[in-house]
C-alpha cells in the first residue's frame, strides 16, 4: 500500500478502497477557523449533539481579525462560549493562523484531520491525512459522523535531487502546478516520495501540501520518517510520533517525477495560481508592494531566510514591505533571537500573525499595483484591489524583490540561507484554551451577538423544477466570485442575509437584485466551478436566493459537494457543446426531477423553454447524496432519519 490507503484503510468505515467509489472515514481530529467557524457551529448545534466526538477539535480565530465594528467581537465571544460549551479547544486571536499553529501542536502522523478551510492539507506535510470540506461536514464529523469522499486516486510525485541555494519549497508546487493546473488533482490525493523529500523540511513539506488545494486536489501528503520524528520532538511532542511510511512496492495511479537540482525560482503570474513562469521567463517586472506571510510561507524558517536577506540593507524606497509571522511561537523566537529587529531595521512593517493580507483582511495594494506575495491565491481582485496584480514566489524571491524594488532572483544574493531546524522550539500554548469538562458544560452560556443570524436551509426536491437563467459564467469561477472575502465583508460571515446582496457580483453586479426580483433560479457556468475555498457560503448565499441547480462543465469537488449537503443539484452537461446554446434570461424546465433522483437516474434532461430544445446533464450521486437532494439538504435528512 501507498501511504495514503494505509491511513484509509484504518479509518474506512463504510464502503470499499475502490477508485471512483463513495467511501466514509472515520474523523479523528477537526479544524475550523473564524470566517467559516461560525456556521459550522451554529450547524452542529442545529443537530443537538451536546458534546464533540472527535479525539480533538480545535477552533481557531485567525481570519477576521480586523475589528472596526463589533461585529468580529460578537463572533469571536459566540466562537469562544460554543467552543467551551461543546468540548471543543479554542486558539485565541493573537496565537496565529490556523494550519500553522495546527502543524506547531496538534497535527499527528497517522490521523484523519477535516478542516473547513481548504488549506488544512497543510497538516500533510508531518504525514496526517488533512481534507478540506464545507463547515457542514464538519460540524457531521464533530458529532461523530464519518466523512464521506469519492476513493481518491493517488499520485506519486517522485522527488529526486536537492534544492540549490534561493530555490525554495514555494518552487517545488508553483512547478506542479504549471504541469497540472488548478484542475490537475481533481479527485486525487498527491503523495510525495523519492530520495529527496528526505532533504526538505517539514515546514518545507507543509508549504507543498499547503498549495496543493490549488491543483483541487483531495489532499496531499508526505510520508512520517525521521524528519518528522525530529520535527516533534523539537515541539515537544515526541509522544505524538507514528512513522507513517509507503511500502517498498507501493502501487500509485500516476507518477510525476521532479529533479529539485533542476528546478529555479519561480512565479504565478495574475490571476491563476497555475499562471507559472520561472522568474527569467517573467523578467524585471517593477514592484510596488511585497507582503511576506500566510498560511503557506510563515514558519520560522521562512522568516529566518527573509531575516538573513534583509539584515543589514534597506527596503526599495517605491516598495511596501509587509511581514507576518506564522504564529506567536514564530513571533517570539524572531524577536527572541534579533531577527524581528533585522526586519524592523529594514523597514518592513510587522503585522498581526494572522490570516490578513492573504484573504484582504487588510493591506490592499495602491490602483494599478504589482504585489508580490508569499500567500497561495492570486485570484481576481482577492486582495482588495481589483486593478493590481498579485505575482505568488517563494520568501527568498520576495525579500529579494523587496530590496531590489525589481522581480528579482535569490540565487544573484551573497547571503546564508542555511537554516538549521531548531532542537527546541519554543512553544506556549497559553493562548490555547481548552474547553469546560463535561460536568461543567451545562453552566457555559453560549453568546449570541445581533450579528449572527440563522442559516438557510432548503426544502423537500419539488417534482419539477421551473426557473431563469439568472446568470451565465466561463471557466474557473471561483468561490471568491461566488461569495467575496474581504475586509468589508468578513465580518458578516454569520449573517447570510447581509452576503446575499454581494453574491457573484464580481461577475455581475445586478445578480443580487436580479435574483431577488426572479425569486430564484438557475446558473449556468463552465469548467471548475467553485474552484478554491472550503467556504460554505459559496452554497448558502445561492441558497438563501433560491438557487435550485447549478449546471456546469465540471465541478471543484469541496463546491460540489456543499452545494448537495445544502440541497442545490449540481449538474454537469453531457455534452459540453451545449453550454453554448444557453443564453441567460433563458427559461428552463426540468420535469419530472424528484422522479428521476428517486429511481437514480444518472441522466437529468434540461428543457430550454425559450429556445425550444432538451439537452441531457448528468447527476452521478451516491445513495447517500441522493438521499440528501431530495430531503433538500444534509440536515434534513439527519432529522429525517431522527
Amino acid at each position: 500500500m501507498n501511504a495514503t490507503y494505509k491511513i484509509l484503510s484504518l479509518h474506512l468505515v463504510e464502503g470499499q478502497l475502490k477508485r471512483g467509489e463513495e467511501i466514509g472515514i472515520r474523523i479523528d481530529y477537526t479544524l475550523t477557523q473564524d470566517s467559516t467557524g461560525t456556521m459550522a457551529y451554529l450547524q452542529f448545534e442545529a443537530m443537538g449533539i451536546p458534546r464533540v466526538k472527535t479525539e480533538k477539535s480545535v477552533a481557531y480565530i485567525d481570519h477576521n481579525t480586523l475589528q472596526t465594528g463589533f461585529e468580529n467581537a460578537d463572533d469571536h465571544m459566540y466562537l469562544t462560549t460554543v467552543a467551551k460549551k461543546h468540548g471543543v479547544y479554542l486558539s485565541k486571536p493573537g496565537n496565529g493562523v490556523c494550519h500553522q499553529v495546527n502543524l506547531e501542536r496538534f497535527a499527528i502522523p497517522g490521523k484523519t484531520l477535516l478542516g473547513s478551510d481548504s488549506h488544512t492539507p497543510t497538516a500533510g506535510g508531518l504525514g496526517m491525512l488533512a481534507i478540506g470540506a464545507g463547515g457542514l461536514d464538519v460540524a457531521v464529523a464533530m458529532g461523530g459522523g464519518a466523512y464521506y469522499l469519492p476513493c481518491p486516486a493517488v499520485v506519486n510525485v517522485r522527488l529526486t535531487g536537492k534544492l540549490r541555494r534561493g530555490v525554495a519549497a514555494k518552487d517545488v508546487i508553483l512547478e506542479v502546478l504549471r504541469r497540472l493546473t488548478v484542475k490537475g488533482g481533481v479527485g486525487k490525493v498527491m503523495e510525495y516520495t523519492g530520495e529527496g523529500i528526505k532533504t526538505l523540511s517539514i515546514p518545507e513539506r507543509a508549504t507543498i501540501t499547503n498549495m496543493g488545494a490549488e491543483l483541487g486536489a483531495t489532499t496531499s501528503i508526505f510520508p512520517a520518517d525521521a524528519m518528522a520524528r525530529d520535527f516533534l520532538c523539537a515541539q515537544g511532542r515526541e509522544q505524538d510520533y507514528t512513522p507513517v511510511l509507503p511500502d517498498p512496492d507501493a502501487t500509485y495511479d500516476e507518477t510525476v517525477t521532479i529533479d529539485l537540482s533542476a528546478l529555479e525560482p519561480m512565479v504565478a503570474l495574475p490571476h491563476m495560481p497555475d499562471n507559472v513562469k520561472t522568474l527569467r521567463e517573467a523578467g524585471p517586472v517593477k514592484v510596488d508592494q511585497v507582503c511576506i506571510g500566510s498560511c503557506t510561507n510563515s514558519s520560522y524558517l521562512d522568516m529566518m531566510r527573509v531575516a538573513r536577506i534583509l539584515k543589514g540593507k534597506t527596503v526599495h524606497p517605491d516598495v511596501g514591505l509587509v511581514i507576518a509571522p506564522g504564529s506567536r511561537q514564530v513571533l517570539g523566537m524572531l524577536a527572541a533571537n534579533g531577527a524581528l529587529n533585522d526586519m524592523i531595521q529594514a523597514g518592513a512593517r510587522i503585522t498581526e500573525t494572522a490570516c490578513g493580507f492573504c484573504i484582504g483582511m487588510g493591506q490592499s495594494p495602491r490602483t494599478g499595483a504589482v504585489s508580490l506575495r508569499t500567500n497561495n491565491r492570486n485570484f481576481f481582485g482577492r486582495s482588495g484591489t481589483k486593478s493590481a496584480g498579485i505575482y505568488l514566489v517563494s520568501c527568498e524571491t520576495a525579500a529579494a524583490s523587496a530590496l531590489s524594488g525589481v522581480l528579482s532572483d535569490p540565487r544573484a544574493l551573497d547571503v546564508d540561507l542555511d537554516i538549521p531546524m531548531p532542537e527546541k522550539f519554543a512553544y506556549n500554548d497559553n493562548l490555547i484554551l481548552p474547553p469546560a469538562p463535561p460536568e461543567a458544560a451545562g453552566a457555559v452560556e453560549v453568546v449570541r451577538g445581533p450579528n449572527i443570524r440563522p442559516f438557510p436551509q432548503a426544502e423537500k426536491l419539488a417534482d419539477n423544477l421551473n426557473g431563469q437563467t439568472l446568470l451565465k459564467m466561463e471557466d474557473n469561477i471561483t468561490t471568491d466570485h461566488i461569495m467575496p472575502s474581504d475586509s468589508k465583508l468578513l465580518p458578516f460571515r454569520s449573517n447570510i442575509p447581509k452576503l446575499s446582496d454581494y453574491c457573484l457580483t464580481p461577475v455581475d453586479a445586478t445578480f443580487p437584485a436580479r435574483a431577488k426580483a426572479a425569486g430564484g433560479g438557475i446558473l449556468i457556468a463552465g469548467q471548475n466551478y467553485g474552484q478554491g475555498s472550503s467556504r460554505e457560503h459559496a452554497a448558502l448565499v445561492p441558497l438563501y436566493l433560491h438557487i435550485r441547480a447549478v449546471i456546469a462543465k465540471s465541478f471543484a469537488r469541496i463546491h460540489r459537494d456543499n452545494l448537495i449537503n445544502n440541497g442545490i443539484l449540481p449538474l454537469v452537461f453531457q455534452n459540453e457543446a451545449d453550454y453554448d446554446r444557453f443564453d441567460q434570461g433563458d427559461e428552463l424546465a426540468l420535469d419530472g426531477v424528484r422522479a428521476l433522483v428517486t429511481t437514480g437516474a444518472e441522466v437529468i434532461p434540461v428543457r430550454n423553454v425559450t429556445k425550444g430544445f432538451t439537452c441531457n446533464t448528468l447527476l452521478k450521486l451516491s445513495d447517500r447524496q441522493r438521499g440528501m437532494i431530495l430531503a433538500g439538504g444534509l440536515i434534513n435528512m439527519v432529522r429525517e432519519k431522527e
